[in-house]
């Protein structure tokens, strides 16, 4: 994801982000190759151009460097969903395609879904990436009188606890990682916990999913 610099920012201020955001796109590459695990700061600067001493400018630990970059990486994703979701109107379809598309991510980043799963709590209070999304679309659900929640935090980690138990499930049990029904699945579930009824959940959660 690219950041704009504000026009009054100052040639140092963007150059900061600069070296920021070169540092943040190594850890992504790292991610998508499986080498981050592995990968040492030295290692780090170095794929990002930038030098050894300007990392702690910006980070306090190779672990920050990671959350950072799948914060990103879920910003992104939560951009997408709600570029994909804006035309079905029915804030339901919202959050069951929203579902289906994140439970996925186990098969196309399982670098991006391990740390997920290793650090679900910190991403919960995040306010970028998917749980602040999945919280307004609970919300747009009871207002529109789809869902029946009572709390709609309660229904986020409710969401957000069986869509990490899911995620695991795709990364550890071969017989799940490429079965896409289970994100179908996982929706239909939560809609029908919500309130909707069985068939009206079943159609929502295995209309076909577009293209991305």
């Amino acid at each position: 994801m690219t950041t704009t610099s504000g026009a009054g920012s100052t040639r140092t201020e963007r150059r900061k982000e600069q070296t920021r955001r070169k540092l943040v796109d190594a850890a992504r590459a790292m991610l998508a190759n499986g080498s981050a695990h592995q990968a040492s700061i030295q290692e780090i600067t170095e794929a990002a151009d930038v030098g050894f001493g300007s990392f702690y400018n910006h980070f306090t630990s190779k672990t920050a460097l990671f959350e950072a970059a799948v914060e990103d990486v879920l910003e992104e994703t939560g951009e997408l969903l709600d570029r994909l979701g804006s035309a079905l109107g029915d804030p339901a379809a919202e959050f069951a395609q929203s579902v289906r598309l994140a439970a996925r991510i186990g098969r196309t980043h399982p670098e991006v879904a391990r740390i997920l799963v290793g650090h679900a709590m910190f991403y919960m209070d995040s306010e970028r990436g998917l749980a602040p999304r999945a919280l307004r679309d609970i919300r747009a659900g009871i207002k529109a009188g789809r869902f029946r929640i009572d709390n709609p935090k309660l229904a986020l980690a409710a969401t957000a606890g069986a869509l990490v138990a899911t995620l695991h499930m795709t990364l550890t049990d071969p017989e799940i990682a490429d079965d896409d029904t289970v994100g179908d699945q996982l929706a239909e579930n939560l809609l029908k916990m919500f309130g909707l009824p069985g068939d009206e959940a079943h159609a929502l959660a295995t209309t076909p999913l577009p293209e991305h």
